[in-house]
């Protein structure tokens, strides 16, 4: 009998749970390590659409994910003088009604680790700090003293991931920065706000707000800059204070925003940028979701790629005996859908922060005429195409009796 193949997924979020899933269904002895100490429940809401919804339909999540469905219906474009334009959401987005799925980060989240946690072993609160690979495997030493060895290790672990620097060098070699900050939190939803994602916009700044059930909505401040956040924005409070500098004098309910800002208790502030790659593995390593290409919010793709990559890449595993071929193939496979998909963020960071009042003009006009470009066939369907460009290969998986023989 052969020996199970050993991976280690470095996150718990959403790509290492999807990894960790298949590769699991494809008869490898799994295990996901996360360096917090429990499950991050948190996050804004995340868009399923096109070729993931296929990759979450065959983890017979589907159901599930709509039961959970926040269904936003529109979009409203605000300004100064009041609301500009009022969108269905799918006009904005590239999906399709009634079968993509809008869910909060944090939701998805508990749906993968329900999913895996009687099969796959979680080890929390730890981390890896080195590895070192010989021809037949990749020794593994964590946070907390354990050493491991393993065939293969998967980095899932985010846009800032240690692990892919441990592998491949520093984070600076691969993001690229889209001229945009952002800072996300939660607050009471106190204006009644039913189904709808608020936007307001002057030149250069947007302010966001949405419901996301149970009386709370996700907030969110971005605006243009330059360079990326550095040291300034080391604390919280320093983040507050140029939020409310650069909001001063704002309408709509930017001053209450802002007031609850300050009250938030899960602030999250970073810099918006997109990872590229010229290669997804290194030895025995490779990158899934946003630690190999993260596309940004701006794109509405984050979860999707990760989730679709996630499914290619274990199946690519799986199909080959050697891990540098699996990991050729998995470039191959994904590598176009991946890049189509973070180029539609610069079209996205227009939409949501025009930089300029002519680009700011255009974005109205643009709204304004959404509904006739709709009837048209004109608005947004090169992202409904990018979105499903990507037609999952069926790597049957083992049954449950042939992956515990």
């Amino acid at each position: 009998m052969s020996r199970k193949r050993k991976a280690l997924v470095s996150g718990a979020s959403i790509a290492g749970p999807t990894v960790a899933y298949w590769l699991d269904r494809h008869g490898f002895d799994v295990t996901v390590v996360e360096r917090a100490d429990a499950l991050r429940s948190g996050g804004y809401a995340i868009d399923i659409r096109g070729t993931a919804i296929d990759a979450v339909d065959r983890m017979g999540m589907l159901p599930e994910l709509h039961e959970a469905h926040i269904r936003t219906r529109h979009w409203r474009f605000r300004g100064p003088r009041g609301v500009i334009a009022s969108i269905p959401m799918e006009d904005i987005t590239g999906g399709i009604a009634g079968r993509d799925v809008e869910i909060p980060r944090g939701v998805l989240a508990e749906i993968l680790y329900a999913r895996t946690r009687d099969n796959i072993p979680y080890r929390f609160n730890d981390c890896i700090v080195a590895m070192n690979e010989d021809r037949d495997g990749i020794d593994v030493t964590f946070r907390s003293g354990l050493e491991e060895r393993y065939d293969v290790v998967i980095a899932a672990d985010g846009l800032h991931s240690t692990t892919r620097e441990q592998a491949f060098g520093p984070e600076s070699q691969f993001s690229s920065y889209l001229g945009c900050c952002f800072i996300g939190f939660t607050a009471p939803n106190s204006f009644g706000f039913d189904h709808e994602l608020n936007i307001y916009n002057v030149p250069g700044l947007a302010a966001g707000a949405y419901e996301t059930g149970a009386e709370r909505m996700n907030c969110l401040f971005a605006y243009r800059r330059p360079e990326p956040a550095s040291s300034e924005y080391a604390d919280l409070d320093g983040v507050r204070r140029d939020i409310r500098a650069r909001y001063a004098g704002q309408g709509w309910i930017i001053p209450e925003l802002l007031d609850a800002m300050d009250a938030a208790d899960d602030l999250y502030f970073d810099s918006m940028m997109q990872i590229h790659m010229p290669k997804w593995s290194s030895g025995r390593v490779a990158v899934v979701g946003d630690a190999a290409y993260g596309p940004s919010f701006f794109s509405g793709q984050g979860t999707s790629t990760a989730i679709a990559g996630a499914y290619v890449l274990a199946g690519e595993l799986a199909a080959h005996d050697s891990h540098q071929g699996a990991f050729d193939a998995y470039d191959r496979e994904a590598r176009k859908f991946i890049e189509d998909n973070q180029a539609t963020a610069y079209g996205g960071s227009d939409l949501m922060v025009p930089p300029t009042r002519l680009k700011l003009w255009k974005r109205n006009r643009m709204m304004n005429l959404a509904p006739i470009l709709t009837r048209l066939g004109m608005m947004r369907q090169e992202e409904r195409d990018i979105n499903s460009s990507l037609k999952l290969k069926d790597y049957t998986p083992l049954t449950k009796a042939q992956a515990a023989a």
